[in-house]
């Protein structure tokens, strides 16, 4: 069996991570194609929303991924916070340039569909306003660590921040269904069949998984980076550098 908890040290996991990123970097470059294709030249035109309708395909995997990551950073600042973890510390750092770029990405893309269907590029939407406050919160993550001048400090002190920010993703996740909205519904959902055709929900999903495989190579990539600046002094980097010369 594996002994996975080897590689929670940072000389451990900084060749792992140098051998996965072509791996998830490869998968996301396939996928992106794949889930472009289906959905910008198989999927069927929309019958209500005609040609604009296409940028769920780029707009609804953002969003799920902006929400997701944060979670995910949220879990790993958490860890860090409570067992001084310094890995875990540095995932939640790598996670969150990737987190607020896909929120970004999602409240731009969802402008671009909201001109032609609302009318207007930005209301203030229970969803729209939630998902803005979301990427305040990344924004404010990665400032708080960057204004520290200890790094494990800062850490904990955006550990802090990330863990009270979680109450944010519920807030998104069901204002739809808490408030009045002009934010159409869910069309993919778990407890109940999707609300369009197979093609369509084929692209989405294939959107999804490059998003999740570019989040995973980015922050391998932000990781090495992140470790071999914390680690500059650790005897193990002269002995990695050694090896390779």
């Amino acid at each position: 069996m594996i002994n996975w908890f080897k590689y929670a040290s940072p000389r451990t996991f900084y060749p792992l991570a140098g051998r996965l990123i072509p791996w998830f970097g490869a998968a996301s470059v396939l996928l992106t194609a794949a889930g472009l294709y289906a959905g910008f030249f198989m999927a069927p035109t929309d019958a209500q929303q005609g040609e604009g309708y296409r940028i769920i395909f780029v707009h609804v995997p953002a969003s799920w991924m902006s929400m997701f990551i944060y979670l995910v950073m949220a879990f790993w600042a958490a860890v860090g916070l409570v067992l001084n973890s310094r890995l875990s510390a540095m995932m939640a750092s790598a996670l969150a340039p990737t987190g607020a770029m896909f929120t970004f990405l999602s409240l731009w893309t969802g402008a671009l569909w909201g001109k032609p269907m609302w009318g207007a590029w930005w209301v203030w939407d229970a969803r729209l306003t939630s998902e803005l406050i979301l990427f305040f919160l990344y924004m404010a993550f990665i400032a708080l660590q960057s204004a520290v001048d200890d790094p494990r400090r800062g850490d904990k002190a955006a550990a802090v921040l990330a863990l009270v920010g979680v109450v944010n993703i519920p807030i998104i996740y069901f204002s739809v269904q808490w408030w009045s909205t002009l934010h159409q519904g869910a069309s993919v959902s778990l407890t109940r069949a999707p609300s369009m055709a197979t093609i369509m929900l084929a692209g989405m999903l294939l959107m999804a998984l490059a998003a999740w495989a570019y989040t995973i190579a980015t922050a391998l990539r932000r990781m090495r980076c992140i470790i071999l600046e914390r680690e500059r002094h650790a005897g193990w980097l002269n002995e990695l550098k050694e090896m390779k010369e």
